[in-house]
């Protein structure tokens, strides 16, 4: 069963100044904050000037959720790629089968993996041009 929806924003490198901006636009509460140098995802190698880069930033807005993250360093930037809907789902299996569903006719962008953020974590992009970020919340 999907649990909820919720935009995700990439920004080009200014990710802490946008949730700042979101912050006092929307009186949205920040609910976390992640940079690249926090990230403990082992044998990366990372560029000094990436560390302060937002990784993941979760801002609650009234009932929803806006998530923000800045572009991966050294990755191209393309406006049309910067905005997606992450699907929060119960289950890996479930999981799996949205997965599927959805890269019918699209693309896959990230095979369904686990991370470190979640047991099942994938991206996808279906035919409508439509970048999917679908996840299982992690234990």
């Amino acid at each position: 069963m999907v649990k909820r929806i919720s935009p995700y924003l990439v920004t080009n490198g200014n990710g802490q100044e946008a949730v700042n901006f979101y912050q006092a636009v929307l009186g949205a509460e920040l609910l976390g904050l992640q940079t690249f140098g926090d990230n403990p995802m082992e044998g990366q190698a990372l560029p000094e000037e990436a560390k302060d880069l937002v990784l993941h930033a979760l801002l609650k807005i009234g009932n929803s959720e806006l998530m923000i993250s800045d572009n991966f360093p050294g990755s191209p930037y393309r406006v049309g790629d910067h905005l997606s809907i992450a699907i929060m789902l119960e289950s890996p299996e479930e999981a799996k089968e949205i997965f599927a569903k959805l890269t019918d006719d699209g693309k896959v962008v990230m095979d369904l993996q686990k991370t470190f953020w979640s047991p099942m974590y994938g991206q996808v992009q279906d035919k409508f041009g439509v970048l999917w970020q679908v996840s299982t919340e992690g234990e």
